[in-house]
């Protein structure tokens, strides 16, 4: 009625209200340090996330210990079998329909843990891993310090249950540090951690060559296995190159593999032989090791730069009196390569890798 009368005596009626949207920034007009900030809490998210993830596993692995502990006191004390436990599954089951992981296997690792990590496991290394890292440790392995340095190298380094498994089979507990160097006197402050990473021998049996291979074929095998290889070395290898350049007086001069540790802040020269490794090869690597550092490394940033000659063996006292006499910090270590008709009777890694993981979805069934 109003709008007839309005249009009766000339008058416009107003306009009917419209939604209307706020103004958006043009991303030109953000200041300058908005990319910070939006940074800055991209990572507040992230890192909230992991520690909710770590505190959700660490309660996880906490009620599985106090479980087994339960179970472990009262077989000492009363004395029953396992068909307790199968009946403890049961009935779990049926309290906690939608609670995973207490089927008799599992309650059985339980108990296994409480029984190989006695006290309180929050406290140990062992606490910080995921449950399936866990059952491959009680698996796999029998006496404690084999334990214990699986444990804390699998926390240290980060490792994935495949990886874990991996270096078990390969008993990396049996060669970790144990090649031949120099590093207590050229490098006497991280001595121990550059040890950690000079094993003997690396096992390159997936790198599928027979004993007659040639030094560029071990090193385009190396390239193309390049994940396992660097997985082979250790956490935090970076790969630069491979027939690295460096050009001295007109003269130029390739060194086979270059690597970068991101955790190190050093340069890695590997040098490799298909032959037994001799005293001048060590010669050779220490020239490599000095150019290196000279015309590539930043030295207000890196660390000197380490040497490895990676033979297929060598004479370890005649290699020592070489290494001794250098200044650069090196080492040698050999390398382990299975024929072809050997390699089909040895599991592969993802063969593992898939058993492991059958095991484990069947315990927590």
């Amino acid at each position: 009625m109003r709008k007839n009368t309005e249009a009766k005596a000339g008058i416009k009626p107003d306009p009917e209200p419209k939604a209307t949207v706020p103004a958006q920034p043009h991303p030109n007009t953000l200041p300058s340090w908005y990319g910070d900030l939006l940074g800055e809490v991209k990572e507040t998210v992230a890192g909230a996330r992991t520690r909710a993830q770590r505190a959700v596993n660490t309660e996880l692995v906490q009620m599985y210990w106090q479980i087994g502990k339960l179970i472990l006191v009262r077989q000492q004390q009363e004395g029953w079998g396992t068909k307790v436990v199968s009946r403890l599954a049961a009935d779990l089951k049926t309290a906690f329909p939608s609670q995973r992981g207490f089927s008799r296997s599992n309650l059985m690792y339980m108990h296994k843990m409480a029984r190989t990590w006695p006290d309180p496991i929050v406290q140990q290394p062992v606490g910080q891993l995921p449950w399936g890292h866990i059952t491959v440790l009680m698996t796999k392995l029998e006496t404690r310090p084999e334990l214990d340095f699986y444990t804390a190298e699998a926390v240290r380094n980060g490792w994935s249950r495949a990886i874990l498994d991996r270096f078990i089979h390969q008993g990396l507990h049996l060669t970790q540090g144990s090649a031949a160097n120099n590093f207590a006197a050229t490098v006497p402050e991280g001595s121990d951690t550059l040890k950690e990473l000079a094993r003997d021998p690396y096992r390159l049996d997936f790198l599928g060559l027979d004993k007659h291979h040639a030094e560029r074929e071990l090193e385009e095998a190396i390239i193309a296995g390049m994940i396992r290889f660097l997985t082979e070395l250790g956490v935090g290898f970076a790969f630069v190159g491979r027939q690295y350049p460096v050009v001295i007086g007109g003269d130029e001069f390739r060194i086979d593999l270059l690597f970068y540790h991101l955790k190190l802040h050093r340069y890695f020269v590997f040098e490799l032989k298909t032959k037994d490794v001799r005293p001048e090869h060590v010669g050779k690597l220490n020239f490599y090791v000095s150019v290196v550092d000279q015309l590539v490394r930043d030295p207000r940033r890196d660390d000197a730069t380490i040497g490895f000659l990676l033979g297929a063996s060598h004479n370890k006292a005649a290699v020592q009196l070489a290494l001794d006499a250098s200044n650069n910090p090196m080492a040698v270590t050999s390398y382990s390569t299975l024929k072809p008709a050997d390699r089909e009777l040895v599991p592969t890694e993802e063969d593992l890798s898939r058993v492991v993981q059958d095991a484990i979805d069947g315990v927590e069934a």
